[in-house]
């Protein structure tokens, strides 16, 4: 009787710890996460996404390893919206043009803001307007000018279809009265590279794509299209200093997780990216890219990116502009 008393106490105490060492065992996080960037390598996206990966696993017990999913930004973002939410795949680029630009422009295989839970914003950075440094253009009023006068389009190298560059350069376009044709790449190191071959005319990028080029002497920068200069490129005046009344977000660069992810998951994550983004030698590397660290949390974000959304509705309705 002794021994059976014995035993049904271990097997009891056993139930007890089975599901306290399940717990254990899954909790999160409990293997590396998959950042994923909807762009081919050498992009703003991908350098921010880059700088992510060094600094997470400081602060996580797991890494972070960056997966590029070339397409167009939304074929990869799309992989992230239809993946198990376990927190395990992330989004890194949130906000960029796909997701706060194109809805207003063109129909979506996801809604960007129900089928993904912002996480945190990480930086937000402008839109340059450059040309090869052999140009005769050396400002907007020039290219406008020419473009009146000759009668001729001018030809644009944008990173993808219907994003915040494609959508900055065709409403200059609009504002100024001179017809711009956007040619679209599969991310921003793709179409500095085009330009870079002259291949195109102008062609518009951030910060950490174009000043490499500017600086090696191959691009001069025409302009910027923020209500206020860039730091990372002083020099160069905005649309609206030129006489042209157009100024956008630029490109936003957040994280986010497929809808239906945990709330502490979330929270999580929110709090690693806190600490990432406070670290002195990330913020350093980070400005070294020109893509300034300008931390949001996941719900100030989540209401960031609605204004900003409407924002750019109602720069699309005001200037007509439409994306073939």
């Amino acid at each position: 009787m002794k021994r059976f008393t014995a035993v049904l106490a271990v097997m009891l105490l056993a139930s007890f710890l089975v599901p306290a060492v399940s717990m254990a065992a899954d909790a999160y996080p409990s293997k590396p996460v998959a950042g994923m960037v909807p762009m081919k390598p050498g992009g703003s996206t991908d350098l921010m996404a880059r700088a992510i990966e060094k600094y997470w696993i400081k602060y996580s017990s797991q890494p972070m390893v960056i997966v590029n999913k070339p397409g167009g930004g939304v074929v990869g973002t799309e992989g992230v919206v239809r993946s198990k939410p376990d927190g395990y795949t992330l989004y890194l680029g949130y906000g960029s043009g796909h997701d706060i630009v194109m809805p207003s422009l063109q129909k979506m295989p996801y809604d960007p803001q129900k089928d993904l839970i912002p996480v945190a914003r990480v930086s937000i950075h402008s839109v340059a307007i450059v040309t090869g440094a052999k140009s005769q253009f050396n400002s907007i009023k020039d290219l406008a000018a020419w473009s009146k006068k000759e009668g001729k389009p001018i030809t644009t190298a944008v990173s993808v279809k219907a994003g915040a560059v494609d959508l900055a350069l065709t409403a200059f376009g609009k504002a100024a009265g001179v017809n711009i044709v956007t040619v679209p790449f599969s991310g921003g190191a793709e179409a500095a590279t085009a330009l870079a071959g002259g291949h195109l005319m102008i062609g518009g990028g951030h910060p950490s794509e174009v000043i490499p080029h500017i600086k090696a002497g191959r691009f001069k920068a025409l302009a910027v299209v923020l209500p206020q200069r860039d730091p990372s490129l002083p020099d160069v005046p905005t649309l609206k200093e030129q006489g042209i009344d157009v100024a956008t977000w630029g490109s936003v660069k957040g994280v986010a997780a497929p809808a239906g992810t945990p709330k502490e998951v979330i929270q999580y994550l929110e709090g690693t990216l806190k600490k990432v983004c406070e670290d002195p030698e990330f913020r350093k590397t980070m400005e070294n890219l020109s893509q300034p660290v300008m931390y949001q949390g996941s719900e100030e974000f989540g209401k960031f990116l609605k204004q900003a959304t409407a924002d750019y509705a109602e720069i699309i309705k005001r200037l007509n502009i439409t994306i073939n």
